[in-house]
């Protein structure tokens, strides 16, 4: 079940893009943009991640960490960093644990068929470590004017 605005953020470790470890809670006292979404290189994954990293010196002036996640390989996420030079941390959540912990693993359709998939949603976590905003109609190419409001 997807965690809501007001709640504690799950807490995880999962492996980044170079198989390290990184857990949530080390980010305390930095908001948070962890966004879910589908797959490296795909045309609304780039759109989206680009439209991050375009924004990430203002992001980060206001205080936001990174984190995107999907359930790509560590490798996969080495190609896609170095494809569009992103400036942030890509987590590998191959077996889908943290998707499970935010309830973004779910049955989607497309074209009649029906399927297990991500559902892009991103997660606005303050310093605190509790879940400010959730967003669950992304706008790829707008993404951080959402978060930005």
């Amino acid at each position: 079940m997807e965690p809501s605005i007001g709640q504690k953020a799950p807490d995880f470790t999962a492996p980044d893009q170079n198989g390290d470890p990184v857990t949530l809670s080390q980010f305390q006292g930095h908001k948070v943009i962890l966004y879910f979404y589908p797959k490296d290189s795909t045309p609304g994954c780039t759109a989206q991640a680009c439209n991050l990293r375009d924004h990430h010196e203002t992001l980060k002036e206001q205080g936001y960490v990174v984190l995107g996640v999907s359930t790509d390989s560590p490798k996969r996420h080495q190609n896609f960093i170095a494809k569009n030079e992103l400036p942030f941390t890509l987590i590998a959540d191959e077996e889908r644990k943290v998707h499970e912990l935010y309830g973004t693993w779910q049955l989607k359709k497309f074209m009649g068929r029906e399927y297990m998939g991500t559902v892009r949603t991103t997660f606005v976590i303050d310093e605190q470590g509790v879940i400010s905003d959730i967003i669950r109609k992304v706008k790829t190419k707008e993404h951080a004017a959402q978060i930005l409001g």
